[in-house]
């Protein structure tokens, strides 16, 4: 079972910076930003379901607290390309976001 929550877990977090590219690329496709938010969710509960199978250790839990600002900060930047807003800081933040989760979730770092 923690098998099936780590595979999930890894794979929709591809999906999800694969929607999220095309969702900003391609603002009036609305069924990209859709899937976007699905996978989402399904990083969120997978995520969950593996901290509880590895006891909720301290790294982990702030990996998720960084993948969750990371989503908002998704979420704003497609917000603020459809309003034609300046998003320079936003990307930065996605970036760094982004390559630390990536690190944190890959044992790199800890």
């Amino acid at each position: 079972m923690e098998s099936i929550f780590y595979e999930s877990h890894a794979g929709s977090w591809f999906f999800l910076i694969l929607f999220f590219v095309i969702s900003y690329f391609f603002t009036k496709q609305k069924i990209t930003l859709m899937l976007q938010r699905l996978f989402a969710l399904i990083m969120i509960i997978t995520g969950i379901g593996t901290l509880f199978f590895y006891n909720f250790p301290l790294l982990y839990i702030l990996k998720g607290v960084l993948a969750i600002i990371l989503i908002a900060v998704m979420e704003m930047l497609v917000a603020r390309k459809k309003r034609n807003e300046p998003q320079g800081g936003l990307w930065a933040a996605c970036i760094i976001l982004i390559i630390v989760v990536l690190l944190l979730g890959f044992n790199v770092i800890g």
